[in-house]
């Protein structure tokens, strides 16, 4: 094999697999991801000489190595998950014999918990925001409205994101016919675009239909003057202050926004009220499996990190199943 063989600028088996990503509705990221890390896995062994189809362990153990010296053990991690991926495509499309990675021990990440807020810290940042909406009402006339209206909005923004521990994307992705406030329900696409039904509780329910009576319409006004608003369209549930949708990126930039004003810890993210959802879930006693439906995981095994982080719920089960647990000790 000569030494372009395996190119990712020319091996159909790469294109054929980036093709294959998107068909199955795989996010810009992922697929950004996996281009990246596999491409760069092609071209290293194509400068070598290597066929990708049939490298050898020391071959492997050398890009392993190589790589370990040059990245951080999490890029490691998500560069085998990509090339593990490829591998698997591959075999399925008859392009390789088999995974030869299979064989090969690849370095593990330590497990990170997930940060949460403790439960007087969520009512902390929402008293922030009601000090929002309290400060709008005192704004100057010109302004009152518009800061009245990103009030209403942020509120209900913070309310639905804890009540159904959504993801951002999942927030921004939220239109007005997926919304049944009559039922409390919210309809999200998750990851892989697979549906699911987010819960709302009566503080996310009334905090939506003040922000959709008295918020967004004055949002959709400012849409219709500017000609962008109208191109983007407000079919979106969260506008931006022109009346657009109000995407990824200014959903974050408002959630760090309002963890300060709340004065909560750095490092907050704003995947942290999605983890807070599922802790205090657990600590009041829910089923496990029953937070696996409302977080939307596959694998049980990624919700059960939840329970590393809840100690409440630790604490009641060892004293209702330990005989001694409440006997004083003699």
């Amino acid at each position: 094999m000569n030494a372009v063989a395996g190119h990712p600028a020319t091996d159909p088996a790469f294109e054929g697999f980036l093709r294959s990503l998107g068909a199955r509705d795989a996010s810009p990221h992922t697929i950004r991801a996996y281009r990246t890390g596999v491409g760069a896995y092609l071209l290293a062994l194509a400068a070598n000489g290597i066929d990708w189809r049939r490298p050898t362990r020391q071959e492997l153990r050398g890009y392993l190595g190589t790589l370990g010296s040059e990245t951080s053990r999490t890029t490691v991690a998500q560069r085998l998950a990509a090339i593990r991926a490829f591998y698997r495509w591959a075999v399925r499309e008859g392009f390789a014999p088999g995974d030869p990675w299979g064989s090969i021990a690849t370095p593990r990440l330590p497990r990170r918990l997930p940060r949460v807020l403790e439960v007087d810290q969520v009512a902390r940042l929402l008293a922030a925001v009601e000090a929002e909406l309290e400060a709008a009402d005192l704004a100057a006339p010109d302004r009152g409205p518009l800061t009245t209206a990103l009030a209403l909005r942020d509120r209900a923004l913070i309310e639905t994101a804890y009540a159904a521990g959504l993801r951002v994307s999942e927030l921004a992705g939220a239109r007005l016919g997926d919304l049944d406030l009559r039922r409390g329900e919210v309809r999200v696409l998750g990851k892989g675009r697979k549906e699911r039904i987010g819960l709302l509780g009566r503080p996310a329910i009334a905090a939506q239909l003040a922000y959709l009576e008295g918020g967004r319409p004055i949002l959709v006004e400012r849409a219709t003057a500017t000609p962008r608003g109208l191109d983007a369209g407000p079919a979106q549930v969260f506008l931006n202050h022109r009346g657009g949708p109000l995407g990824v990126r200014g959903l974050r930039y408002r959630l760090d926004r309002l963890y300060r004003l709340a004065g909560l810890p750095e490092g907050i993210s704003p995947h942290t009220l999605r983890h807070s959802f599922a802790t205090h879930l657990l600590d009041g006693g829910a089923d496990l499996r029953v937070v696996q439906e409302l977080l939307g995981h596959e694998n049980l095994a990624t919700t059960q990190i939840y329970t590393h982080v809840s100690p409440g719920r630790l604490r009641d089960a060892y004293q209702q199943a330990h005989p001694r647990a409440t006997r004083r000790a003699t």
